[in-house]
């Protein structure tokens, strides 16, 4: 993950000797910048910050314990814990989108990776062009400013904010939704000392009665508004949760649900209407897909992890996403997606993968095999055998 979060001190004297910058203006150097949306957040109470808490006491937030962290929680409720002296916060959306908002699913013999994950790491590219839109700020305001920039990190409630920015609503599978844009981009925070006029915020909700995500969901992951009006999400059971930030085995009962998914889910947004209807290919080359990893075949990727150390993973990755599973995590991931394909030609890399040096690739790869031989009439291997 990446984080610009180092506070820039403004000179003494100085930080109140400048009038208010226009709003305006801010807005439309983020535009300038390649960002769709942006809008500006001030002081004020949390809405979800209730929601967040019960959501981590019932556990649903699985073994992410860097987001039930008490000092975690506390910043989360007050921005002036993470920048002292907190003024306003700009808050900006960056599209992913591609040009097929509902893509059909690939031969079960090729890997599926969420499409943000496809390109450039976006933490470094939101944090760049952050860096230049706080520089541009400078200009604006005539005055260094205190600042930090987060991207999808830190003790921030991002959606939350983006929704009291303007740029849209919750839904029920979680994400924040525009009804013109749909919901596949990335959310960047600025945090500032600068004193800059709010936007309006977003106060409608326009999923209605409408439950595709909940229902196409393959491990019922999604589980509606609560009493409050929340979207609530098990993270325990999202294919995203499970394929990415569960660092130990994943639950036998859920492995057939995940197919031939190896990196993230993109389920609950493809069948999103507002997405069918609204979304809209981006024009930024930085997501367009690299590291040969658009639909990749299982079986070669799978060599092409066994031939790598963990360190040679993240030298190859370094500059994308998936290098969060990291190399024993996305080899986990591969040989659950090769047993549900269930085909006699990828014995051979699953047995060598019951060989590896990790004990939890050796586990999913002699479940895979397990997969393979009950479906070709109780085939055994020597892999079967520890």
């Amino acid at each position: 993950m990446t984080r610009r979060d180092q506070p820039r001190a403004a000179p003494a004297g100085k930080a109140r000797d400048n009038p208010v910058v226009d709003s305006d203006r801010v807005l439309a150097e983020a535009r300038a910048l390649g960002f769709e949306m942006a809008g500006v957040v001030t002081h004020g109470d949390s809405e979800h910050m209730a929601h967040f808490r019960r959501w981590i006491e019932s556990g649903l937030h699985g073994h992410m314990d860097y987001l039930s962290r008490p000092d975690a929680v506390t910043r989360r409720a007050d921005l002036d814990r993470t920048l002292p002296g907190f003024q306003s916060a700009l808050v900006v959306a960056h599209s992913y989108a591609d040009d097929q908002p509902t893509t059909p699913p690939p031969h079960p013999s090729r890997a599926i990776i969420a499409r943000y994950a496809r390109g450039r790491d976006y933490h470094h590219v939101l944090s760049d062009r952050l860096e230049s839109l706080a520089h541009r700020l400078e200009v604006l305001a005539g005055r260094p400013f205190r600042r930090r920039i987060y991207v999808d990190t830190g003790p921030l409630l991002e959606r939350e904010l983006a929704v009291r920015a303007g740029l849209g609503w919750f839904g029920k599978n979680t994400m924040l939704i525009h009804p013109r844009r749909g919901s596949y981009f990335f959310l960047g925070v600025l945090l500032t000392d600068l004193e800059l006029e709010p936007s309006t915020p977003f106060t409608e909700d326009h999923c209605g009665t409408c439950r595709k995500c909940l229902d196409a969901c393959p491990t019922g992951a999604l589980l509606g508004y609560d009493d409050n009006g929340a979207p609530v999400m098990d993270a325990t059971r999202c294919i995203s949760y499970l394929t990415i930030e569960l660092k130990g085995p994943i639950p036998v009962e859920l492995r057939p649900a995940i197919g031939n998914r190896v990196y993230g889910c993109d389920i609950c947004q493809e069948v999103c209407p507002w997405n069918e209807r609204f979304s809209s290919p981006a024009a930024d080359p930085a997501y367009s897909p690299g590291f040969d990893l658009d639909n990749p075949s299982l079986i070669d990727l799978a060599t092409r992890l066994l031939e790598m150390s963990g360190k040679a993973f993240l030298r190859q990755y370094h500059d994308s996403p998936v290098s969060r599973a990291r190399r024993n995590g996305l080899l986990r991931n591969v040989c659950v997606a090769l047993g549900n394909w269930g085909a006699a030609e990828a014995v051979p890399v699953l047995e060598r993968a019951a060989g590896d040096q990790s004990e939890l690739v050796r586990e999913h790869a002699r479940w895979a095999l397990e997969q393979i031989g009950a479906e070709d009439g109780g085939r055994c291997t020597d892999a079967l055998s520890d």
